[in-house]
């Protein structure tokens, strides 16, 4: 027998919202299933009925930004912590790169709910996603993101073939047997790494298990979207023919 399901999660199965998006749309008298308006958090219904939401749910969304930083080092992804500040700080009309061509006007409300969608270090620069839509978080940080993000590592140190091939493969943290990674030399004191997990401080600690040191972290690639050329400290929009 097929069991009901929460709405807000059967919405966020077939990729319409975020949870918490969706019950906000449904909070709202938003949503219809089976063309009845359903306003109430908690309800259930089963996977073949039909759901509909308003065209003023799609409007919302389509205002939600998201937004690439180039992170320097000294700030934190997300809450303030130890006195450093997170990135988000970084957000406003003076530091909106010149070159960004996305047809939006910068707005203090688009700083509301801005969140990371996934996290690099204090120590670390480049690469960071700050988005208002649940929907783009869920692609990059859901539990079945299959996002690959890449990365150049300045290191100290030697490392012979056999570890080289345990960093691609064959190592584990905290327990549990990393994935499969690919990494190789850039040149000759810089490794480029492409991962699609991220636990915390990943990379650092996995040369540390081969003897390396890493003198420098910097994220070059989330998905299909580069860093490419925005400066050091620096946002842009992603745009609207962009994906990650």
């Amino acid at each position: 027998m097929t069991e009901p399901l929460r709405l807000s999660k059967r919405m966020s199965e077939l990729g319409l919202y975020s949870r918490r998006e969706a019950d906000d749309c449904i909070a709202r008298g938003w949503v219809r299933v089976d063309g009845t308006v359903v306003s109430e958090l908690g309800s259930k219904i089963l996977p073949h009925q039909s759901i509909t939401v308003e065209r003023q749910a799609s409007a919302q969304q389509a205002k939600r930004v998201t937004v690439l930083i180039n992170k320097p080092i000294g700030y934190v992804s997300g809450q303030a912590e130890d006195g450093y500040q997170p990135a988000v700080v970084l957000v406003n009309a003076d530091s909106r790169w010149k070159e960004d061509t996305a047809p939006l006007q910068f707005h203090p409300s688009q700083l509301r709910s801005l969140v990371p969608a996934g996290r690099l270090d204090i120590d670390s620069i480049g690469l960071l996603v700050l988005t208002q839509d649940g929907r783009i978080a869920k692609t990059l940080i859901g539990e079945n993101s299959g996002i690959d993000k890449e990365y150049l590592v300045r290191v100290e140190g030697t490392l012979p073939a056999a570890d080289l091939k345990r960093l691609n493969h064959g190592l584990s943290l905290d327990g549990q047997a990393l994935k499969p990674a690919i990494v190789k030399w850039q040149n000759e004191d810089q490794l480029n790494f492409i991962l699609r997990e991220g636990k915390k401080r990943q990379i650092r600690r996995m040369c540390e298990m081969v003897g390396l040191k890493v003198l420098g972290l910097k994220r070059i690639r989330i998905g299909k979207v580069r860093l490419h050329d925005l400066p050091m400290g620096q946002w842009r929009y992603l745009r609207a023919d962009e994906q990650f």
